[in-house]
């Protein structure tokens, strides 16, 4: 064989050298990434139809699922094991906002249309009624309970907070002092203090028990609308920013506030909230037909589990409950359904 040529050796080296370049510039083998964890998810089709409006769902120590009809004036209780639905008659006029089962087993309504909040004994079925004692209080929206039973409720459109004393019946009422504020969504810390969406402006308000002090907590952006909100077992204060597609968290101690644009964009139109038992944040894009449960894990701040709810057609998932002995998320729809998305536990971090 011939002995290679001075110029070819050269020829040979640039062209190895050319090949181990483009070797460099390929991409690394990705990572294999872990698999959304899995929602499941299953609707049960309310009697009474979408006209009502079932919606604010609470779960009970028997499982059962109660609900209120705002539209159709009824209060209901689902029972998942066997699909059968009880229905309970209201006082006409009623069009009761939500319903709350506390630890007694009473269920707690909101009177939107007449003025009152209602209680259904859990025993017996006989309702007694609590009106608000200021006819400006017109409008009762969502309830929470104290660790002792006590109720905290919104009143929207007519710009109050209200405590019902369990004990008593007495009613207290505490006008917020932003005009058209708008007290919505409503959840109770460890300290007993009631944390409150103001869906008329760009704050979140307080009140403190024993002196009755209202404080608003103002949202950096003056077009944040919060329209629900949770709390995470380190005191911070979440919330669902409506009108500008954003998920935020407030530091009561130093009112600082943190924002995440959604997956949903500025369109996503967030709407039903609740944590589960792993401080992890769940809501519903409404922007989207079908609308979307999403998660939030405020340990990696990253969303997950994007999952549609339902078919196609207009729909709105209002407000939602997490039952942590069955790790179950409740809700009501427009499409006139009650249903439940199992969530998957929160995953341990690799060492």
């Amino acid at each position: 064989m011939p002995p290679e040529s001075p110029m070819r050796r050269i020829a040979m080296r640039r062209a190895i050298r050319s090949a181990l370049a483009a070797l460099l510039l390929l991409p690394a083998p990705l990572a294999a990434q872990p698999a959304a964890p899995e929602v499941q998810l299953k609707e049960w089709e309310v009697p009474w139809g979408a006209a009502g409006r079932p919606r604010d769902p609470s779960v009970d120590a028997q499982g059962r699922v109660w609900f209120v009809g705002q539209e159709g004036n009824y209060v209901a209780r689902l029972d998942p094991a066997t699909g059968a639905f009880t229905r309970i008659e209201i006082d006409p006029g009623t069009h009761p906002h939500t319903v709350n089962v506390d630890r007694f087993g009473d269920a707690w309504y909101a009177g939107n249309r007449n003025g009152m909040i209602g209680r259904i004994n859990g025993r017996t079925g006989a309702i007694t009624r609590y009106p608000m004692p200021d006819s400006a209080a017109k409008d009762p929206h969502t309830i929470a309970f104290t660790r002792d039973g006590h109720l905290w409720f919104t009143v929207q459109n007519s710009n109050m907070v209200g405590y019902l004393d369990r004990a008593t019946g007495a009613v207290t009422l505490h006008r917020m002092p932003t005009p058209r504020s708008r007290p919505y969504g409503i959840v109770i810390d460890r300290a007993g203090r009631p944390w409150f969406n103001l869906f008329g402006t760009n704050a979140v308000g307080t009140v403190d028990p024993a002196s009755g002090r209202v404080r608003e907590y103002r949202l950096p952006n003056e077009r944040a609308r919060g329209r629900r909100i949770a709390l995470t077992s380190d005191g911070a204060v979440w919330y669902v920013d409506y009108t500008r597609g954003f998920l935020g968290r407030l530091d009561p101690a130093s009112g600082a506030v943190d924002e995440w644009a959604m997956p949903g964009g500025p369109g996503a139109l967030p709407y039903a909230m609740t944590v589960d038992d792993a401080d992890r944040l769940w809501f519903v894009e409404t922007g989207t037909q079908p609308n979307r449960l999403v998660g939030f894990d405020p340990a990696t701040k990253a969303f997950f589990a994007r999952t549609d709810v339902g078919p196609a057609i207009p729909n709105t998932i209002r407000h939602m409950v997490f039952d942590p002995k069955t790790r179950s998320i409740w809700f009501g729809s427009d499409r006139g359904t009650v249903g439940r998305a199992l969530v998957p536990p929160a995953r341990k971090p690799v060492t």
